[in-house]
């Protein structure tokens, strides 16, 4: 199979809706125009990471984000992951991901299943199910690249999740993240080598870039880690868009060679009861 060509947007986020989607759209447009056959955007890329600005700006589906996604998917001829959104469903607003294909379709979405409801002595608290609701659903998508996981920030720190998406057939396994500067530093590149290692995979992490006006402060540091834990680019605090190829017959030399996938003891995983 081909390689794909990532690009992967470190963007910054304000507070104006119209602003932060003409200004994805320049993103999408530069990472496409520098051969990226799949676009990656951060979590949240059209609202500020704060609980009182996701009701002002959820969006049922479609609107006017997704429309946007999905008309220049099109145009270019590119698949995009949407980074989030915050998505309106009846009564309940949700932290979305939508895909979309490069004909524009939408082919498949994905709702942050583990909300980041934590207080750390010292560093930050925040709690995002004061506002949101929970998803419901492990996302994997078919692509004539083959099969790619999407999950959101807080959901790559459980890995039964990101397992579930591998044995789904996911060979990347793509994660828009919004690490705070508490928990970046702490433990961002151990978190995306260690999944990409268990799992076997391209994992890509997208981050808005670090926003000091902003209440809430971004890590940044998105990155491409290949399938041996190694990382093929990262950002640093800044914008930008970075790049990385997948290569897909080093996942499956991978796989060959360490078939830790295979060798998995699964008649002993279950909990016993005392």
């Amino acid at each position: 199979m081909e390689s794909l060509k990532l690009g992967v947007c470190q963007m910054k986020v304000g507070n104006d809706l119209d602003k932060n989607i003409h200004h994805t759209k320049k993103m999408i447009r530069e990472a496409a125009e520098n051969g990226s056959k799949l676009v990656v955007l951060p979590e949240m890329f059209n609202c500020p990471y704060e609980n009182k600005y996701f009701p002002l700006f959820a969006e049922n589906y479609p609107g006017k984000t997704t429309n946007m996604l999905s008309n220049l998917a099109k145009e270019l001829g590119i698949y995009i992951v949407g980074g989030s959104i915050p998505e309106k469903d009846g009564e309940v607003i949700y932290n979305t991901s939508y895909i979309f294909d490069d004909d524009g379709k939408l082919i498949g979405k994905h709702r942050k299943v583990h909300l980041f409801d934590i207080d750390v002595e010292g560093g930050i608290k925040f709690k995002e199910s004061d506002t949101l609701g929970y998803g419901e659903n492990t996302t994997v998508i078919d692509t004539k690249y083959g099969k790619i996981g999407v999950a959101i920030c807080y959901d790559m720190r459980f890995p039964e999740l990101m397992r579930l998406m591998t044995l789904e057939g996911a060979q990347i396994i793509i994660v828009p993240a919004a690490f705070n500067m508490t928990t970046g530093p702490a433990h961002w590149d151990i978190l995306l080598r260690a999944r990409a290692l268990d799992n076997q995979v391209y994992f890509v992490a997208a981050s808005p870039c670090r926003n000091l006006d902003a209440a809430y402060h971004a890590y940044g540091y998105s990155s491409i880690v290949d399938p041996w834990g190694e990382i093929v680019s990262q950002a640093k605090e800044a914008e930008c868009i970075i790049y990385g190829e997948v290569d897909f017959e080093k996942i499956q030399k991978i796989r060959n060679e360490l078939p830790l996938l295979k060798h998995r003891r699964t008649d002993l995983y279950e909990i016993r009861k005392k």
